[in-house]
């Protein structure tokens, strides 16, 4: 199978986990959150350089599951769309984990975890953020008070993400591997 067909189909299976964790867990605020699409954009940090494209992997990933997830709701199937306003300020915090995955490249399994325990705090941290400084004062009011309320009430979500990255990270690695050289090991194949 030539490269272009098997990084395809790695692409499409990561499409169907997104799409698939998107629509089984997203609605399910005890769930939400959990999701590989943190561990897709470190795994292309850690194996992908800019010839190679490395934001395409994670964005053709957000970029299809979120079609798939807003056909669905147009068609009155998913609660809430694939696309809304503001969701630019998301992606580029996600695309931020393929960053810090290149700026950890390496062999080693401490940079993976390491990798994967930053990448969901970060972005835990900065969408918090966002989301308290343009909320409403009947949201989260602008004090340190309101500030702690934002995050408290997204520590489910972090805690989520935070699982999901370290399941899925190691599975991506594997089918990646195996995709790549019929070897199903969890090493970084480059």
């Amino acid at each position: 199978m030539n490269s272009a067909i098997k990084f395809s189909l790695f692409t499409l299976i990561l499409v169907f986990f997104t799409t698939a964790c998107k629509f089984f867990f997203g609605p399910e605020i005890a769930f939400s959150g959990f999701s590989p699409v943190l561990a897709i954009a470190l795994f292309s940090g850690y194996v992908f350089n800019k010839k190679e494209g490395l934001f395409i992997l994670p964005l053709l990933s957000l970029v299809l599951s979120d079609l798939f997830i807003q056909a669905l709701y147009q068609q009155g199937v998913f609660d809430y769309p694939g696309f809304y306003s503001g969701q630019w300020k998301n992606y580029l915090l996600l695309l931020s984990a393929t960053i810090l995955g290149a700026m950890l490249r390496g062999r080693s399994y401490g940079s993976l975890a390491l990798g994967a325990v930053a990448s969901p705090t970060f972005f835990f941290i900065l969408s918090n953020f966002m989301v308290w400084l343009s909320s409403s004062e009947t949201i989260y009011t602008k004090s340190l008070g309101g500030l702690m309320a934002c995050y408290t009430a997204g520590l489910p979500f972090y805690r989520n993400s935070l699982i999901g990255t370290f399941v899925f990270l190691p599975v991506i690695l594997v089918l990646f591997n195996y995709l790549e050289r019929r070897k199903a090991s969890l090493v970084l194949a480059r």
